[in-house]
């Protein structure tokens, strides 16, 4: 199991990205990793800027990027007094989106670390519009930071379907959160339940049915506990009937999780190209943070 050597912070300088900031620091200091402090200076918001003054650009961009290395040198030196972590600067001119995931490449980052929310007007949607256009753009997995860090997580919530992509995820769930406490959430519905039901077949049979996929769920949870090594002291199974974004939400409050790591795709080529739509909800509705997998490059 690798572990985390190198986060991106991307930061907008607004409030509600500094508690991403301040997650990737508490994370570094926790796993030993460096961490980039990335701000990148919109260039279409410049261009549009330099029409509205009919200035100097040279100078104007001299000056804007002036002020902001300035901020961004004093949040660092905040986060270095505050967790003895010394992030890296990395302030860029261009497009957020391609400047994020590039810098993200050329330094082969282990973690993206966003926040749920940025500034402006996109603010008030599911989660900030660069944050999500990140997430649909990056292969790297990505944290996307809703809660204000005070501590490491303690306990995290992985929902698991069995696959290989269920391994991965909670593998490197251990590599982000190595102390923590981990349920494991299985929800399962029976095939063409409804259906079933509605050609008449009767409550005795669907209830034996859920039963038998209760038990096979039950045992294949341990395989995966067994697969991934994980202390028996610090893992919860819970195997529950019902959809799957509605029962990871009630079992986020009421195992009080402070983090929830889920896959990124969905199955086939539509899920290939846009977020699965459990993650998408889960994204949107939840309150703790959410660790969005993917395959990093090799």
């Amino acid at each position: 199991m690798n572990p985390i050597r190198t986060l991106v912070a991307p930061t907008d300088l607004s409030a509600l990205a500094r508690h991403a900031v301040v997650r990737a620091c508490l994370l570094a200091a926790e796993l030993g990793a460096r961490v980039s402090l990335q701000h990148v200076v919109n260039s279409g918001a410049l261009d549009t800027l330099r029409q509205l003054l009919d200035t100097d650009s040279v100078g104007l961009q001299e000056k804007l990027f002036e002020e902001v290395r300035g901020e961004v040198e004093a949040l660092a030196a905040e986060m270095h007094k505050r967790h003895g972590v010394t992030p890296e600067l990395h302030l860029a001119v261009g497009g957020v989106l391609g400047e994020i995931v590039a810098h993200a490449e050329a330094i082969d980052a282990d973690l993206l670390v966003m926040g749920a929310r940025g500034a402006g007007f996109m603010r008030e949607l599911l989660i900030g519009s660069t944050t999500e256009r990140v997430l649909r753009k990056s292969v790297r997995p990505m944290l996307v930071v809703k809660q204000i860090a005070h501590e490491p997580y303690r306990r995290v919530l992985v929902p698991v379907d069995f696959s290989a992509r269920a391994l991965e995820a909670l593998e490197f769930a251990r590599r982000v959160a190595p102390q923590a406490e981990f349920v494991l959430l299985h929800a399962f519905e029976v095939p063409f339940e409804g259906k079933l039901r509605y050609a008449g077949v009767e409550e005795s049979a669907l209830s034996s049915l859920r039963v038998n996929a209760r038990r096979e769920a039950g045992a294949q949870m341990n395989e995966l506990v067994a697969r991934a090594g994980v202390d028996e002291n610090r893992v919860r199974r819970i195997v529950v009937h019902g959809e799957a974004t509605t029962q990871i939400l009630e079992q986020e409050q009421e195992q009080d999780c402070d983090l929830i790591v889920i896959g990124k795709r969905g199955h086939g080529l539509l899920g290939e190209m846009l977020l699965g739509s459990v993650t998408k909800h889960v994204l949107a509705r939840s309150t703790a943070d959410v660790l969005v997998c993917d395959r990093k490059p090799d």
